[in-house]
């Protein structure tokens, strides 16, 4: 056998190999873009002149944090990045790889860049999985740009990841793709003959790549299977993409969720803002998506509870009640049956009248006592029910309420002239407000008449 015979025949081998591997393939790898002008999505930071476009054109790709939902195109984007700095690319899962494999990567990086200068771009997936001493190994190497992370997560980095390798990485959030960018994805993944599934003569229906669009909620890599799935168990033909078989061939989405992370807290976050909005319809839904998810009970009890006082208050008194009858029936009836006293309680609060003037209220005073306005008890206020109180005249002028004309005396019992509690016009708070402007106005009299003075007269005694 030649030398030159010797040298091709693995090449060839290779070839088959590769092909061999590209057919079983999923659709959404073998379609991967080829370079950046393929890309679809992620605009905002990587159309022309924006800040990624920018620091590839510069050469001044430094370590990047990708974070976002699942089928973004963050694994896609990385390779990319690799080709576009021409950097050599590794890949490792944050899942699988240990503190020794990452070292040893690092080292060859480092021998690379030292022997014939070119940089290593590493790309860790899942990179939230790795832990503290994990992601500390990879600082120095970082710092002194050995490599050029990039690190994947569809977990928030400021929550998932260390703040010293937040501090050294620029972080771009992918967001879900949209509509258009989904229906292009698949137009094209339809028309190609050699990596997608233009061979198959497929017929996609307008409703059909509408559908795909609607339901798979930016997630390129769920919509592409689905087409996948239901050209390659088309029998006829040409293929009829119709609505119906994209139905048939679509997955119930996993719900990404997790309960120590952001999606936790911004999940909470759209539940209370949607009750104080007075939107019963986006208040029940996201309910139901912590419900999905697999929330603590306890949890969404405890929030609603808060949401009752306070963004509810006075302006409806049986908002806290019905909250709390709704905690403990959680506690009473369990799953699933307690996700009823839960739609209910959410769904009144969310309908209630609206007053945060308590929270206010217990907001101001607090400031003022941390400010240092520590205000002394007035004397006539003081209790006098010990021996001696008496005769430091703890107690001297108070007036009993109960014996006063309305049930309200004209006495001072702060001391100080300020208000704290501002009702709102709203729900029963109105009526509240009504009898406080008179209430208030009584109670002026110990200040405008000198009611206060038994006070200073029994400090002067």
């Amino acid at each position: 056998m030649s030398a030159k015979r010797a040298v091709e025949e693995p090449s060839l081998f290779a070839e088959a190999e590769a092909a061999a591997r590209q057919m079983v393939q999923p659709l959404a790898a073998r379609m991967r873009p080829r370079n950046l002008a393929e890309f679809v999505g992620q605009k905002h930071f990587l159309a022309e002149g924006k800040l990624l476009r920018r620091l590839i054109a510069a050469d001044r790709l430094g370590s990047v944090i990708f974070y976002g939902p699942p089928g973004t195109g963050k694994t896609t984007l990385a390779q990319l990045l690799a080709g576009e700095t021409k950097c050599r690319f590794q890949q490792v899962n944050a899942v699988a790889a240990g503190v020794k494999e990452l070292r040893e990567l690092l080292d060859g990086a480092r021998d690379r860049l030292s022997a014939g200068g070119q940089r290593t771009l590493l790309f860790v997936d899942e990179i939230h999985r790795f832990n503290k001493a994990q992601q500390d190994v990879l600082l120095p190497d970082v710092e002194d740009g050995s490599i050029v992370l990039v690190g994947a997560t569809t977990q928030n980095p400021f929550f998932a990841l260390n703040s010293a390798l937040v501090s050294r990485s620029r972080i771009f959030e992918f967001k879900p793709l949209s509509r258009d960018d989904i229906k292009a994805l698949l137009r094209r993944a339809a028309a190609d003959e050699s990596r997608g599934l233009g061979r198959y003569d497929v017929r996609l229906h307008d409703d059909a790549v509408d559908f795909l669009a609607e339901v798979c909620d930016g997630d390129g890599r769920r919509a592409l299977s689905a087409l996948e799935v239901g050209v390659l168990s088309c029998t006829e033909r040409p293929c009829e993409f119709t609505k119906s078989l994209a139905e048939e061939s679509i997955q119930k989405k996993a719900i990404e969720y997790d309960r120590s992370g952001d999606g936790h807290y911004d999940a909470a976050s759209a539940l209370i803002k949607s009750i104080r909005g007075s939107d019963p319809d986006a208040a029940i839904y996201w309910l139901a998506r912590m419900l999905e998810a697999g929330e603590e009970v306890r949890f969404l009890a405890r929030r609603i509870v808060i949401a009752a006082s306070e963004d509810i208050g006075n302006a409806d008194p049986q908002a806290l009640p019905i909250a709390v009858a709704a905690m403990q029936a959680c506690e009473f009836v369990g799953l699933p049956e307690c996700q009823l006293p839960l739609a209910q309680a959410v769904t009144y609060l969310a309908c209630a009248p609206k007053s945060n003037a308590a929270t206010l209220a217990i907001g101001a005073a607090r400031a003022d006592v941390v400010e240092g306005r520590l205000l002394p008890v007035p004397v006539h206020l003081r209790d006098r029910h010990y021996g001696g109180a008496q005769r430091l005249g703890h107690g001297e002028g108070y007036e009993y309420a109960h014996d006063a004309e309305g049930g309200v005396a004209a006495q001072d019992y702060l001391g100080v002239d300020k208000t704290y509690y501002h009702p709102v016009p709203c729900g029963f708070e109105a009526e509240l407000g009504r009898r406080l402007e008179a209430i208030r106005a009584k109670l002026r009299e110990a200040k405008d008449l000198g009611a206060a003075g038994p006070t200073q007269a029994s400090e002067n005694s």
